[in-house]
């Protein structure tokens, strides 16, 4: 029976350390904002997840040619006039106040964002390799004039890649993710879908998960293989056990 029960206690052993591998690896997963040497937090609270908005852009036959559902939460570096001193702002974009515009070309397309009359205009660039037909993220830009800044803030970066999709699908991902555009800005994106090609009528196609959220939906299942594996030893060894008792018996 003492072979049983270290059997038994190795295969706790094992199974914590395959739950505690799935959990760090969540914990890696998520992406964290970027840092920003010699700049002081804003002295405000967090503005909290950000609302979902739906935002489309219409083609020149006046049917959808990009359709993105998604939260926005910009982290903008910039000099303030009331502490006279670069700061770090975190700000959600309110669907509410938010008008969208954009263009649609055969393998390139954008999304303009404007709210505060005008203060704040963010547009996301898309591409499309028609060789391959995958797109993504190629760009984005932001301009903004907000009451405690020095001067009109500007930040773009048309090398990036993010959001990558396959024509005719929809690029979706839960997950909160952080795109970095530049050194004084990146973007957190929450419950992010968003189809800039290939779009039938006003709805999205088929979805494709992104990798956070395929991280997601491994971990509960290692684990839980990895409890039906330990119940399954479990009884292994207590029926080989079992079984060695009884031989005994009849030897006797």
């Amino acid at each position: 029976m003492s072979q049983i029960g270290g059997v038994q206690s190795w295969c706790l052993g094992v199974t914590l350390q395959l739950m505690l591998a799935a959990v760090l690896h969540q914990g890696f997963a998520t992406v964290a904002p970027p840092t920003t040497a010699q700049t002081t937090a804003a002295p405000h609270k967090e503005p909290g997840r950000p609302e979902k908005g739906i935002y489309h852009v219409t083609s020149s036959n006046g049917t959808t040619c990009l359709l993105a559902s998604m939260g926005l939460q910009l982290n903008i570096t910039f000099s303030s006039v009331s502490q006279n001193k670069t700061v770090q702002d975190v700000v959600n974009l309110q669907p509410n106040v938010t008008v969208s515009s954009g263009s649609c070309d055969s393998e390139s397309a954008s999304l303009r964002l404007t709210t505060d009359a005008e203060k704040t205009n963010l547009t996301f660039f898309f591409s499309l390799n028609a060789t391959s037909n995958k797109y993504h993220l190629s760009g984005v830009s932001l301009s903004a004039l907000w009451p405690d800044m020095k001067g009109p803030f500007s930040a773009h970066n048309r090398s990036l890649d993010y959001l990558r999709g396959t024509l005719g699908y929809s690029y979706m991902c839960r997950k909160e993710q952080t795109l970095n555009v530049a050194q004084d800005l990146s973007i957190n994106t929450f419950q992010v879908q968003v189809q800039p090609f290939g779009l039938t009528g006003d709805n999205f196609g088929a979805a494709e998960e992104c990798q956070l959220d395929e991280d997601d939906m491994l971990i509960p299942i290692i684990v839980g293989a990895a409890l039906a594996g330990l119940v399954l030893i479990v009884l292994l060894a207590y029926l080989i056990g079992r079984k060695r008792s009884h031989a005994g018996y009849q030897t006797i």
